[in-house]
């Protein structure tokens, strides 16, 4: 990708993580909303599936379906579509709960509070700043 569409990309949110809304900081990644899914192949020497680079849906590897994404939230969406990535991240506190004990003693201990809501990504909050606002 070039230098030009990546820096339009990180500037689609002001610098931010289009699901978390973080600051983008170095090593930021380009994620596609709608997956396009690569294919891979069964590599004897690894014994696991390769991925090939190759597309399947070539169709929507176009810029407005890149998104500007923090490592973190790329890593975990990985080839989600958006709404099955909206019902993992709701289940986080399930898991938390379930299987991490320092969660749960910090939790008794008042040092996490769980709030019931739903999961709602910052691009689709996100108001367009005017040039005059973008600069401080």
């Amino acid at each position: 990708m070039k230098t030009k569409q990546r820096e339009i990309i990180f500037n689609k949110f002001g610098g931010r993580c289009a699901y978390c809304g973080c600051e983008l900081q170095k090593g930021w990644h380009v994620d596609h909303v709608k997956p396009v899914l690569r294919e891979s192949e069964w590599c004897k020497t690894r014994q696991r599936f390769v991925y090939t680079g190759e597309m399947k849906f070539k169709k929507d590897d176009v810029m407005e379906n890149k998104m500007p994404a923090c490592a973190s939230c790329n890593i975990n969406k990985h080839s989600l579509y958006l709404e099955d990535f909206r019902k993992l991240i709701k289940g986080f506190v399930t898991s938390l709960n379930r299987d991490s004990t320092q969660y749960k003693i910090a939790k008794r201990y008042g040092l996490v509070t769980e709030e019931e809501k739903e999961v709602v990504f910052y691009f689709e909050t996100f108001i367009e700043q005017s040039p005059s606002e973008k600069v401080k």
